[in-house]
């Protein structure tokens, strides 16, 4: 046998007198002989990050599907603070791509359930609005992986909410603001903070009192094992500095004294049906209003009833273009003159001069000299009121056959005069874009009226949640806001944010009330934007140092390696 280190030539060969051996893999640097392990297969490659990730994500679901839920109609808004705590703590530490990650698996469930308004045009619209819109937390999971790294990262995952918002409110198609931290909190102790910064303020003191939250868990995980009292500390401050911050609401004050004040009346006229096919038989829902309108002036005539200053109609109160249809016409100025008084009329007028196109309008209808001022909406909204590359898209998906016409945007705000009162109309969907609402307030508007058509999404919790941005737009700027829906939920809300009035959905009738005409601005009128800009600037430069911070720290590893 040999000894030592000979080798025969049987075990170079691979055989020995008793058959084949395995083969030997001789050690490069040594010498030695190592037998090589077999490598893993690819699929078990790619397994195992998504197993190491799996606890992870499936809490991120939770914690998005918990966010939902502090939005109307649920209306748990303590949950608002524990979803951007978890965010935080979830992408606290990871890279960039493990962030973005859990960031998407927290926005995807969130958007789902906040917009499953949108079944009744199709699941394939919830899940691909739904998709598009958790890509901007996508960009938000790897952001806050990014700052976490940095001193004061609370304040930067803050502002960093501000930034994924104020993008997602602009792009694409205008944006679509739906599902903001500061929606969620219109009757909690955050809602006055909007008088100071408008929505934008509202958020960034939700996500950072979240955060700091977040960092009192970590500062508490830290002393599991061997805590002391002074150790603590930094827990003690940072939950104390999150419930200063949520108490800050209550020292703002929310001006609501009138300078002058009008009664109104407000008529939900009612559809036949909820869905897509709302609109029933043409003439049916002017009608619906018309009769309401003109019941009110009975009860008016028979001294049931308080004469109002104006009446205001909803958003597509007109079935028909008035100028197009003699009959639709007729029968608005017919119930117009029997109450005596100016009405706020919603219709869709056609386009005088580009065929297919319409405006979606609110009409004074006054009850002598019949139609004149007018407010066409500014943001039509894309794929519901207009179809962008219609022809390409109507050829994928022939869904989108079923908006012939585009909506035309209008180029001035809304800013009427309706009787005694100068009023700021505002249509549907736009009570959600802070611009439109703050260039409408600065135009010189004393009170607002949201006109809405909620038919296609009545009870799936949409009419609830236009409301709350009803409820936000008053103390944001001191105004009281009535909203008119052709199906409900119609509602007065006053200048600190409390509905007065409102009528449920799907029932026909009026609500009356004296609302106030304010002429003072609040400190959110006069900043405007600025607040949001600079918040947003301050959460991207947070990722940029942290991209220094990175590459020095790698630059410093690599030089100790040396």
């Amino acid at each position: 046998m040999p000894t030592g280190s000979d080798t025969t030539a049987e075990a170079v060969s691979g055989t020995s007198p008793e058959g084949p051996v395995p083969p030997v893999a001789t050690g490069p640097a040594t010498g030695t002989d190592d037998t090589a392990a077999p490598r893993p297969g690819r699929a078990r490659r790619c397994a195992a990050p998504v197993r190491r990730e799996a606890p992870r994500t499936g809490l991120a679901v939770v914690s998005g599907t918990a966010l939902a839920l502090a939005f109307p109609p649920y209306d748990l808004w303590p949950l608002s603070l524990l979803g951007v705590a978890a965010l935080s703590l979830l992408t606290r530490g990871r890279t960039v791509r493990q962030g973005a990650w859990t960031g998407f698996a927290f926005g995807l469930p969130f958007f789902v359930i906040l917009l499953k308004w949108l079944h009744v045009v199709g699941w394939d619209a919830v899940i691909g609005l739904s998709v598009a819109e958790a890509l901007f937390m996508t960009l938000l999971g790897g952001a806050l992986a990014a700052a976490s790294r940095l001193p004061a990262w609370p304040l930067w995952t803050a502002c960093l909410w501000v930034a994924e918002e104020w993008a997602r409110d602009r792009v694409p198609f205008g944006g679509f603001p739906w599902g903001r931290l500061a929606f969620a909190n219109t009757g909690s102790p955050f809602t006055p903070l909007a008088a100071l910064g408008g929505a934008p303020l509202v958020t960034f003191a939700v996500a950072l009192s979240g955060a700091l939250l977040a960092a009192c868990a970590v500062t508490l995980w830290g002393l599991r094992r061997s805590g002391t009292l002074r150790r603590a500390i930094p827990a003690i401050e940072a939950f104390g500095l999150a419930a200063a911050v949520a108490g800050a609401g209550v020292l703002v004050p929310v001006p609501t004294k009138a300078a002058d004040t009008v009664d109104i009346a407000v008529v939900q006229g009612n559809v036949q049906q909820p869905g897509m096919d709302f609109l029933g038989r043409p003439m049916k829902i002017l009608d619906n209003h018309a009769r309401a309108t003109e019941r009110l002036a009975a009860d008016i005539e028979a001294g049931k009833a308080r004469k109002p200053d104006l009446v205001i109609w909803p958003e597509n109160s007109s079935d028909l273009d008035p100028f197009q249809y003699p009959q639709a016409y007729d029968r608005i100025d017919k119930a117009v003159r029997a109450i005596g008084v100016p009405v706020l009329v919603g219709a869709l007028i056609d386009h005088p001069s580009k065929e297919g196109y319409v405006f979606n309008e609110g009409i004074v209808w006054d009850p002598k000299k019949g139609p004149g001022a007018s407010y066409t909406k500014q943001h039509p909204v894309p794929f519901g009121e207009y179809v962008p590359f219609r022809e390409q898209l109507s050829k994928i998906i022939t869904r989108f056959q079923r908006v012939p016409r585009d909506f035309h945007p209008g180029d001035h705000t809304g800013v009427l005069q309706v009787g005694p009162a100068r009023l700021g109309d505002v249509i549907c969907f736009e009570v959600a874009y802070d611009e439109i609402v703050h260039e409408t307030v600065g135009a010189g508007a004393r009170a607002l009226v949201i006109q809405t058509n909620n038919a296609t999404y009545g009870r799936t919790g949409q009419p609830e949640q236009q409301l709350a941005m009803s409820k936000l737009r008053a103390v944001e700027h001191g105004r009281a806001v009535v909203t008119a829906a052709t199906s409900g939920i119609s509602a007065v809300v006053a200048p600190d944010g409390t509905v007065t009035r409102q009528i449920p959905e799907f029932t026909q009738g009026v609500v009356s009330a004296r609302i106030p005409l304010r002429d003072e601005t609040t400190l959110a009128d006069r900043v405007g934007a600025a607040p949001e800009w600079a918040l947003a600037i301050v959460g991207l430069l947070s990722c940029a140092a942290a991209a220094v911070v990175g590459r020095r720290g790698r630059t410093k590893n690599e030089k100790g390696q040396q």
